[in-house]
């Protein structure tokens, strides 16, 4: 077990790696409870104050005021790599600096940190400004009537009015979204006081934005020239909004939780990534295209197969890719699922070369599957490297992949 973090004495810090087969500690039944809800990990009493936890395929931290408790990727990758691959997916444009984040043995300090770190960048000149649309009931005609609901409210009325216009105020998506995250980690139980005062002081900065409803989608910002010092600080905003949950408590018990699920995070990077460097050839990247996998009259008799990502030429597939974060001989773990699920593909598709990538290190593979024309390709994708490195290796896939596409339309 790793050394208590210096900036939280008298917590018990438990790590785990997400490949680990669990350990057995002593917790309080509401510790327990809370991380059993948290879904990072299953805490199973075995009397005496005993319970004994397992990893279920997740990873991040969860914290309580006695115990931190972590389940780290495999290979250990860093804060750094977890947030780029987080991140991507989610815009467009992405630069390898877009998120950054401060390395820490603490998950919690290095994301509190992070966020302050960007929050005092983002908001060095201030809060963005905008126009944002208001409507409301006036006396007065300001902007424009909205007739429908002028006349739908008041029949026959002419005041009040129901007007909409635009206003220039700093109640706009982007403020919502970073006010929100600094208030989120202000929340968690444990960070630092000095940490905890740079957050709440950056809030204060905005309490011109609306707070946003917990649980409710995040607003849709768009960025551009004019929020552009906000990019970075917004990207590990809305990673703490989507992954992170904080609760206050009554007094007795705060805790906090930041659940991440590496295999659907790996699943939605590969297709992302892969559809941007297939921009690069003829034809178009579908993500969770699903086909048919058998003939049926009845609805209910549909086998339907959905592969994580699909290359389209001239409207028919021609190149299939499905990834699994799990798959791989540094694993352990068996690869015939995946290949019977690539055969799936194949046969479905009509397609004669399927790309299974995992995570992790090794050499590329070609199978051939026996009574067939169809080939698996196993390709590897080492996430312990740099994220330009990672992007690099997703683009040297889309070459070899668009390569055995020409190669067998000229065979």
């Amino acid at each position: 077990m790793p050394p208590r973090p210096p900036h939280a004495p008298g917590v018990r810090h438990i790590v785990l790696d997400e490949q680990s087969r669990g350990v057995v500690e002593r917790l309080d039944p509401a510790t327990a409870a809370f991380l059993n809800s948290s879904g990072l990990a299953k805490a199973a009493p075995m009397g005496m104050g005993l319970y004994r936890i397992e990893p279920v395929g997740k990873v991040g931290s969860v914290r309580t005021p006695a115990v931190q408790f972590e389940v780290r990727p495999k290979d250990r990758l860093g804060l750094r790599r977890l947030l780029f691959l987080l991140s991507y997916a989610g815009e467009q444009g992405f630069r390898e600096d877009s998120v950054a984040a401060v390395e820490h043995q603490d998950l919690w300090s290095a994301l509190a940190e992070s966020l302050a770190q960007l929050a005092e960048r983002a908001l060095t000149r201030g809060p963005l400004q905008g126009y944002v649309t208001v409507e409301e009931s006036l006396r007065t005609v300001k902007g424009r009537i909205r007739i429908s609901e002028q006349i739908s409210r008041r029949p026959g009325l002419m005041v009040p009015l129901e007007v909409s216009y635009d206003e220039f105020s700093e109640d706009i998506a982007e403020n919502r979204i970073l006010r929100a995250a600094l208030a989120r980690m202000g929340q968690v139980p444990g960070v630092r006081p000095e940490v905890l005062s740079r957050l709440r002081r950056l809030g204060g900065k905005l309490d011109g934005a609306t707070s946003l409803v917990p649980g409710a989608p995040l607003p849709h910002w768009q960025a551009s020239r004019m929020n552009l010092r906000f990019h970075a600080a917004l990207r590990l905003a809305e990673v703490i909004l989507r992954n992170c949950s904080a609760e206050a408590g009554d007094g007795k018990q705060s805790s906090a939780a930041f659940v991440v699920d590496m295999s659907a995070v790996f699943k939605e990077f590969v297709g992302v990534a892969l559809r941007e460097a297939m921009r690069a050839h003829p034809g178009e990247t579908r993500m969770r295209y699903g086909t048919l996998l058998n003939e049926a009259v009845r609805d209910s008799d549909r086998i339907t197969v959905r592969p994580d990502a699909v290359h389209f030429l001239g409207g028919r597939p021609v190149v299939v890719y499905g990834a699994n974060y799990t798959a791989g001989p540094d694993t352990g773990a068996s690869l015939n699922a995946d290949h019977y699920r690539m055969l799936a593909y194949c046969t479905a598709l009509r397609v004669p070369t399927a790309w299974l990538v995992y995570a992790g290190t090794g050499e590329m593979k070609l199978r051939r599957i026996l009574n067939t024309d169809i080939d698996v390709v196993e390709y590897p994708l080492d996430l312990s490297r740099p994220p330009a490195e990672i992007l690099a290796s997703v683009a040297d896939l889309a070459q070899q992949s668009w390569g055995e596409v020409v190669r067998q339309a000229l065979g």
